[in-house]
């Protein structure tokens, strides 16, 4: 016997998830994760490739979006976002999804939970696994969510419709602090690193001192077994001093590997997640670095190249770039981000239930 539950997979920015309606869930943690696990992966053992569940045996595309009405007077959605880790089995909520959250209104809209305003929608979402808000503002022309459009991200083919997200108060979202460790730069196994959190926590390492330049290809960095040792080591051992606690079974913080701009951006990097080097870089991520760009003394400074005031800042990736709009507060020290905004698109690519075995979850 199985289990039939509702379910739609969009594409959000340069990710793919699954979204579920939260009352379509079980209530009890254990139980939801047990079911989400069971989506993405299928039953009976550890499988990288996923292949008796829906997840596509990469962390892009084994991710999840739980969407509730919220209860709060400054939201109108809720959404957890849920990492469901590759071959692993086991999901992860410590941090959010900028990608998976550009799906999140139009799921709602789509799946009857918002009414759709005409010809824009605009709704305030609460993150659940930070405790932020993102306002944002999809296209929905006679309230009908519009898919197809001009505006394009790296990472992604084609164009399609803009979403804008704008993020409001996002340091310290999962570490409880802009610079958790409490400094600027900190020296792990002679590294030094700078340790960020302003929507997701992550290690900024110059790509030179671990041996790297960074503008690597993307198999000969997976393949690089002594440089994912050396940011293993230093990831285990800054979790607990960034308040993430043992990290060993979890996804952050995301290692970051920098380099001087090559193609006129901000900064060039390479991120890992946590052992597996991305194709691009999170949203949020992207925040967290264009962040500690400029800040004085972190060890960014020197590398990076600041763009003109006004200008975007241009955070290079090895599928393209991100631009990233801060909002600052320079009277204080460090500068506070109060607003970043960011350019996503997000595509509905199929509806309908997903099948579990009813000895996970009885529904």
């Amino acid at each position: 016997m199985q289990t039939a539950i509702p379910y739609m997979q969009l594409r959000g920015g340069s990710s793919k998830g699954l979204y579920f309606k939260a009352s379509d869930l079980p209530q009890d943690q254990a139980a939801k994760d047990a079911v989400l696990v069971a989506a993405m992966c299928g039953v009976g053992g550890e499988d990288k490739r996923q292949i008796d569940g829906l997840g596509g045996s990469d962390p892009l595309t084994s991710k999840v979006g739980i969407v509730s009405l919220s209860a709060r007077e400054d939201a109108d959605l809720d959404y957890e976002f849920v990492q469901v880790v590759v071959g692993g089995n086991t999901t992860d909520r410590t941090q959010n999804c900028g990608n998976i959250l550009a799906g999140i209104l139009p799921f709602a809209i789509e799946s009857g939970l918002l009414k759709a305003d005409s010809p824009q929608t605009r709704a305030r979402i609460f993150m659940t696994n930070s405790g932020s808000i993102c306002e944002v503002v999809v296209q929905t022309p006679a309230g009908k969510v519009e898919y197809a459009g001009d505006a394009r991200i790296d990472g992604v083919p084609g164009s399609a419709a803009p979403v804008m997200c704008n993020y409001m108060d996002l340091a310290g979202s999962a570490t409880g602090a802009l610079l958790p460790t409490g400094n600027l730069v900190d020296e792990v196994n002679g590294i030094s690193v700078t340790c960020i959190d302003n929507g997701m926590p992550i290690v900024l390492i110059k790509a030179g001192d671990l041996g790297v330049s960074a503008y690597e290809s993307r198999d000969e960095l997976n393949g690089n077994e002594e440089l994912k040792a050396k940011l293993e080591s230093i990831r285990l051992q800054l979790g607990p001093v960034m308040n993430l606690g043992d990290v060993s079974d979890k996804v952050v913080p995301k290692m970051t590997l920098i380099a001087a701009p090559k193609a006129g951006g901000l900064i060039h990097t390479r991120s890992f997640i946590p052992h597996v080097c991305h194709a691009a870089i999170g949203v949020l991520a992207a925040v967290s670095v264009a962040t500690a760009c400029i800040i004085p003394g972190s060890v960014a400074d020197g590398v990076a190249s600041l763009p003109k005031p006004g200008k975007p800042y241009s955070v290079e990736h090895p599928s393209g770039e991100f631009s990233v709009v801060l909002e600052l507060d320079d009277s204080v020290d460090p500068p506070q981000v109060h607003k970043a905004g960011l350019l996503r698109t997000a595509r509905l690519l199929s509806r309908g239930e997903v099948y579990i075995p009813a000895s996970v979850w009885q529904g």
